[in-house]
């Protein structure tokens, strides 16, 4: 869920708005939503789904339907990671601890 000093910094960025408009695709069921977050004297009122900001701006949205359902930001999948390791392809996470470290200790390059 965001942050209410982040949502203050979103309206802050945007003097004499008062109200911010998110569309996108619900996070869940995929389905077009469109949340609406207004500066009232009370605080914020959010209407048409739920935001969240796991990361720094990188925004996901949740229709009411699957907020009320599940009110996490749940069901990523895991990026599966392959490497060589003695000679084929393998994913890292199988690698034992020892692969596993000589791989974080690893550098990319780019020429």
């Amino acid at each position: 869920m965001m942050t209410i000093e982040r949502l203050h910094e979103m309206f802050d960025a945007r003097p004499g708005d008062s109200t911010l408009k998110f569309e996108g695709k619900c996070h869940d069921c995929r389905k077009e939503v469109t949340v609406e977050v207004s500066l009232d004297p009370q605080g914020f009122a959010v209407s048409g789904g739920a935001l969240f900001e796991p990361e720094p701006d990188k925004l996901y949205a949740k229709c009411d339907a699957c907020f009320s359902t599940n009110p996490l930001l749940t069901g990523f999948r895991n990026c599966e990671v392959y490497s060589r390791v003695v000679g084929y392809l393998r994913p890292v996470s199988q690698w034992n601890e020892g692969k596993q470290a000589e791989f974080a200790d690893r550098k990319c390059y780019r020429v």
